[in-house]
């Protein structure tokens, strides 16, 4: 039912499962998969004639092949010149007005496959409505946990498509272990944009669309906001595989961004560990979270934190992080620019008008629209 060559592999122990398998995760250590899968070098003058979507990168994508996708047209948003050398991507554009549609389409088009007698999610707000508009596009049944405390919008959004929603008493991690128990039932499709590596395959359409654009060029900085990492794997993901195929010359530097109220990943980043774990042992007892008005972002155990961590070291960049002032600052700077985007959404550019200039060109992705949260 898949394309030849993928299958589930773990990245800690190397356990391997099949790609056309409902378990969620490794049986051994737990942790989420990689998606063993070689892309093909994109011709550039090919994409002209193609459809106006993500699946136009079919020799990138593990599911296109030449059965019929599930799509709502994502992907092919625009980039807007914002200051000298700064630029952003408006991924709020998307059909749910988040740029998590990238990875959703994936997972429902591998779902719609499987046939699951149910589709689970958890998430914050975005990665729900994606997955919940993709499924009821598939005709698949969904459920979607949240913490309590997410956006009304956010709600009202996921039950408009169908899905049954339930609130977690908690925080993001407690709805995530909801999801999680739902998951280990049978016949359950865990729709998960953190342990589903076709989730990241969907996100780094984001990196092919900018060398599209740039006619076969990247910016010399990509700025992406970290929470579960998957936009920023998905990048990295990309990068891969266009310097891989000598599609480009040279590597941007990747830069994450995190709000300073809930920022493990870069606290472990400039303690120098390898993973959460090793932060503690260098830095001494991190900070405990905080409340922060990027709730799309405040994962305080991502469990892809290595593979974060490594990437951002691998393409030579860094972390910042943005206080809450600075949020709301952003916000309201973007909004009388003419862009109004969610405060998760705005991490990015307010960590780019706060910092130093980097050389070179920039891009930032805006991620989420500002109707899904309001004004902060």
């Amino acid at each position: 039912m898949l394309t030849p060559m993928t299958a589930y592999v773990c990245p800690r122990c190397r356990s391997r499962a099949a790609a056309d398998a409902l378990t969620w995760r490794c049986p051994r250590c737990h942790g989420p998969w990689d998606l063993e899968f070689t892309s093909a070098p994109i011709s550039l003058t090919s994409l002209a004639s193609r459809v106006n979507s993500l699946w136009r990168y079919t020799e990138a994508l593990p599911l296109a092949t030449s059965l019929p996708h599930v799509t709502l047209g994502e992907g092919r948003t625009p980039v807007v010149r914002m200051t000298e050398g700064v630029s952003a991507k408006l991924d709020f554009l998307m059909p749910t007005l988040s740029f998590k549609d990238r990875g959703a389409v994936m997972l429902a088009e591998l779902a719609r496959r499987l046939e699951p007698r149910l589709v689970v999610a958890d998430s914050s707000g975005n990665a729900g409505t994606a997955v919940a508009a993709y499924c009821a596009r598939a005709g698949l049944p969904c459920a979607v946990y949240v913490p309590e405390g997410t956006s009304a919008k956010k709600l009202e959004q996921i039950r408009a498509h169908g899905a049954r929603l339930t609130v977690v008493p908690g925080d993001r991690d407690a709805a995530a272990w909801a999801a999680q128990s739902a998951a280990d039932e049978p016949g359950v499709f865990y729709a998960s944009h953190v342990f589903n590596p076709h989730f990241l395959h969907g996100t780094k359409t984001y990196v092919y669309e900018l060398w599209e654009d740039g006619g076969g060029r990247l910016p010399d900085t990509l700025v992406v906001p970290v929470g579960n990492g998957t936009l920023l794997l998905g990048a990295a993901l990309a990068l891969d595989e266009l310097y891989g195929h000598g599609l480009i010359d040279r590597r941007p530097a990747l830069v994450a961004v995190q709000a300073e109220a809930v920022s493990p990943l870069a606290a472990a980043f400039h303690a120098g560990a390898e993973d959460l774990a090793g932060a503690e042992d260098l830095a001494g007892t991190p900070s405990a979270p905080k409340p922060t008005l990027a709730e799309g972002i405040a994962i305080p155990n991502p469990p892809r934190a290595a593979q974060i961590l490594r990437a951002v070291r691998a393409n030579h960049g860094t972390f910042l992080t943005v206080t809450e002032d600075q949020l709301r600052d952003a916000q309201r700077d973007l909004a009388r620019r003419g862009l109004y985007v969610e405060t998760t959404g705005v991490a990015c550019w307010a960590a780019v008008r706060t910092a130093p200039p980097r050389p070179g060109t920039t891009v930032l992705p805006l991620c989420g629209a500002g109707a899904k949260t309001g004004l902060a």
